[in-house]
């Protein structure tokens, strides 16, 4: 392994992942999967979908989750900064309606590995931040799912300063809470 560093989160399955990156005067390289040192560190899934987003600063988009085609996501910035969160939707976890957030950026060049039932979701934090993310199954557009962003009983720390509103889609304004959610689909 050590082309990659994984750290665990508070909640069980959340991993953030820094590669090894080799730079010198001309730039950097490194390598942002290898299906081996992944599996390695507990990561086994075969990604089938990859996308990328660019948003500018103050979008908030999501949280969003596939509710009958789940999707374990490989997440990172390749512009710009975003604070990145991931709410646990697992039946049963003992973390059930828990969030974690992580700040990536092009900077960092951290990735987050979200697994299946939870819901996800990030705030941009620079001029402009273009997203990156694998996907274990494909996007079904009869399946989404969402989580009110600001919802109280979740209790998201967004990064958005006082008297900010954020930039949301008129999907995501709509979504319910986790209360809903429950009483919905557990």
């Amino acid at each position: 392994m050590g082309k990659i560093t994984v750290e665990t989160c508070d909640i069980e399955g959340l991993k953030v992942i820094t590669p090894a990156v080799y730079g010198d005067n001309r730039g950097y390289f490194m390598e942002t999967y290898n299906y081996n040192d992944f599996k390695e560190c507990g990561i086994d899934q075969v990604f089938v979908q990859d996308n990328q987003s660019s948003s500018t600063k103050g979008v908030l988009r999501g949280l969003h989750f596939q509710i009958n085609f789940p999707q374990d996501k490989l997440v990172r910035v390749v512009r710009g900064e975003v604070f990145d969160v991931a709410v646990d939707l697992r039946p049963g976890s003992s973390t059930y309606g828990k969030w974690y957030g992580v700040l990536l950026s092009a900077e960092n060049k951290k990735q987050f590995f979200i697994p299946k039932n939870f819901a996800h979701g990030f705030y941009v934090l620079s001029d402009e931040a273009e997203f990156c993310y694998k996907c274990t199954d494909f996007y079904h557009p009869n399946d989404e799912g969402g989580l009110y962003w600001n919802d109280p009983e979740i209790g998201v720390e967004w990064p958005i300063p006082e008297g900010t509103t954020p930039n949301l889609s008129e999907k995501d304004k709509k979504w319910g809470g986790i209360k809903e959610f429950t009483e919905k689909y557990r």
